[in-house]
């Protein structure tokens, strides 16, 4: 007889505790630096946003504006400038997904003075992707003059929880408007996850004020060429 045990690995199925709601909206404009008042408007309808740091509501964000290729600048009024594509996107725990929609499908929500009205959704899986990016992460004291100390922490908290960094790259910081004033952020991506690993990492996000859109972790196509650019640069 002769018997050999299947040791390929078999494929990671990505789990479902977890997803993303990616509802039709109907908006024309938006602020630039939305994300306060977006939750703001969002608990009217959802009372216990912010509660659960396991609910997070992406920032709506644009590449392109009706400037070309540069971001429109608040300090002169522009906002961004929505296409009929853009959606609105919350991460939910699966077990209250059916309650999320259902509190905002047809809601209509006054954003800084924009009007934005809330369709049907679409449930969609996390990533397995090994490449995954935070637009913005709250700052500790002293991490907006400190970039490797930002990132030690997160390299610290990532190893408590099983996750191990292997490839980081930081970006530069940003402020969001908050209720008690500015609050400072650094985006931050990193590379080389195991699939479990990056599902992991997209459950829980990093730090506070996932209701506006911090801490949240979305796929990205590599870290290598962002790398390159920024040595050439």
């Amino acid at each position: 007889m002769f018997w050999q045990e299947d040791d390929r690995p078999k494929a990671f199925k990505v789990p479902d505790d977890v997803i993303d709601l990616v509802f039709d909206i109907q908006c024309r404009e938006l602020p630039v630096d939305h994300q306060h008042d977006l939750a703001d408007a969002l608990r009217k309808h959802l009372p216990t946003l912010g509660d659960d740091e396991r609910v997070g509501v992406h920032s709506i964000h644009l590449a392109g504006s009706q400037n070309g290729w540069e971001r429109p600048d608040p300090r002169l009024g522009q906002k961004l400038i929505l296409s009929r594509r853009t959606k609105l996107t919350l991460r939910v725990p699966k077990d209250s997904a059916n309650e999320v929609q259902q509190a905002l499908n047809g809601a209509r929500l006054d954003i800084g003075g924009c009007s934005l009205t809330i369709g049907g959704a679409k449930e969609k899986p996390l990533s397995s992707q090994g490449t995954v990016f935070s637009r913005y992460v709250v700052l500790e004291d002293g991490e907006d003059q400190d970039e490797n100390a930002f990132l030690q922490r997160v390299v610290d908290l990532l190893n408590g929880r099983g996750i191990r960094v292997r490839k980081a790259l930081c970006g530069k910081t940003a402020e969001v408007a908050g209720a008690d004033g500015p609050i400072l952020t650094r985006s931050i991506m990193l590379a080389d996850l195991t699939a479990e690993e990056s599902v992991r990492l997209q459950e829980q996000g990093i730090g506070p004020l996932r209701h506006m859109g911090c801490g949240i972790f979305i796929p990205h196509k590599g870290i290598d060429a962002v790398k390159k650019s920024e040595d050439d640069s």
